[in-house]
C-alpha cells in the first residue's frame, strides 16, 4: 500500500512538469516537442496593449528579425507556433509596445524541450536532450519529499515591471528628439546651462522647447541719422574726395526720393521731406558703389 501511494505521487509530480504555466509578460515561456516546430506563449496582464511581434534570432543579443505579429495583441491568454523553426538552438523574444508608444524588449529565451521522465532505481528510462526540464523521482522518496518536490516545482509569481517612460521634446510642431525619463534631468540641465532656450511641460509625456529669440538692438547709421528735433543729417567727411549719392525709401522699401550727389561734409534734410514718423531706409552711394543700407527713425512731433 506504501509502495503504491509513492507510485501516485510519482505519477502526479510527472504530470504536473509537463504542463507549465505561461509566463506572464514581460515574461513568456518557449517550448518544443521536437519535429522543427516551437511553442511561444504568455499571459499578458498590461492594461493596455497595441502590438506584440515575436523576433528570432541565432545570437541572443542581436540578430533578431520579426517573424510574426499577433493579430490581436490585448488577448490575455495568447501564443503562436513557430512552423519553419530550423532548430531547438534559436533564440525568441517579444517585441511590446504599450500606450502612448512605450515599448519593452523582453529578454531572449531558447525552447526547452517539454518532456518529464520517470527514473525507477535512478536509471533514465530516455535520453532526453541537454536543455530539457526533467523530474527525477525514485520509488524510495517518501510522500513528504514528494509533496516538497512538488511545491518546489510550482512556477514563481513574476511581478511585471513598469515599462520605461519616454517624454517627447517638440519645437513648435515638430518633433525633435525622445528622451528616457532616466534622461530628462540631464537633458533639461544642458537646456539651462548651455543654452538660453526654455523648456515647458505641455502634457503628461510632452515637452516643448522654446527657442530664444534675442531682442534686436538698434544701433544708427554713422553716416545718416536722426537728431534730436527730428531731421535726418547726412555726415560725409570725405564728400570732397568722392561722389555719394543717396536713396530713401519707406519702411516696405517704396522709393521716395534721390539725392544724385551730395557735395558736403554734412548736409541736414528737413523731416517734413519724410511726410510722417516712422521708420524708413536709405542704400549710401560712394563712387557709384553700395557703402551702406540701414534706417532710421523718424519721431512724431
Amino acid at each position: 500500500m506504501r509502495k503504491l501511494a509513492a507510485l501516485l505521487l510519482i505519477l502526479t509530480c510527472t504530470l504536473f512538469t509537463t504542463s507549465w504555466a505561461q509566463e506572464v509578460l514581460p515574461d513568456f515561456t518557449v517550448v518544443t516537442k521536437g519535429n522543427k516546430k516551437v511553442i511561444i506563449s504568455w499571459t499578458n496582464n498590461y492594461p493596455v496593449t497595441t502590438q506584440i511581434s515575436i523576433q528570432r534570432s541565432k545570437d541572443s543579443t542581436k540578430g533578431f528579425a520579426t517573424i510574426l505579429s499577433v493579430a490581436d495583441p490585448t488577448a490575455q491568454q495568447n501564443g503562436i507556433v513557430d512552423g519553419k523553426a530550423p532548430d531547438a538552438n534559436l533564440f525568441y523574444r517579444l517585441f511590446v509596445v504599450q500606450d502612448n508608444g512605450k515599448f519593452v524588449f523582453t529578454k531572449s529565451k531558447r525552447p526547452f524541450w517539454d518532456t518529464a521522465r520517470v527514473v525507477v532505481n535512478n536509471k533514465l528510462t530516455q535520453q532526453t536532450p541537454e536543455n530539457a526540464r526533467r523530474v527525477i523521482i525514485s520509488e524510495s522518496v517518501t510522500p513528504k519529499q514528494a509533496e516538497e518536490i512538488k511545491e518546489t516545482l510550482q512556477p514563481a509569481v513574476v511581478k511585471v515591471p513598469e515599462p520605461e517612460k519616454f517624454f517627447f521634446v517638440k519645437k513648435r510642431d515638430t518633433l525633435v528628439a525622445t528622451i528616457n525619463a532616466k534622461d530628462l534631468k540631464k537633458f533639461r540641465d544642458s537646456i539651462v546651462t548651455r543654452t538660453k532656450d526654455t523648456i515647458a511641460f505641455a502634457g503628461a509625456d510632452t515637452i516643448l522647447l522654446k527657442p530664444f529669440v534675442p531682442k534686436e538692438v538698434f544701433k544708427p547709421s554713422k553716416f545718416i541719422y536722426t537728431e534730436k528735433d527730428g531731421n535726418v543729417t547726412i555726415s560725409l567727411p570725405n564728400a570732397t574726395i568722392h561722389h555719394y549719392s543717396v536713396k530713401f525709401f519707406d519702411e516696405k522699401s517704396v522709393p521716395l526720393f534721390d539725392i544724385s550727389e551730395v557735395k558736403e561734409s554734412s548736409l541736414l534734410i528737413d523731416k517734413v521731406n519724410f511726410l510722417r514718423s516712422g521708420w524708413y531706409k536709405f542704400e549710401l552711394y560712394e563712387d557709384g558703389k553700395l557703402k551702406e543700407k540701414h534706417k532710421f527713425f523718424i519721431p512724431r512731433d
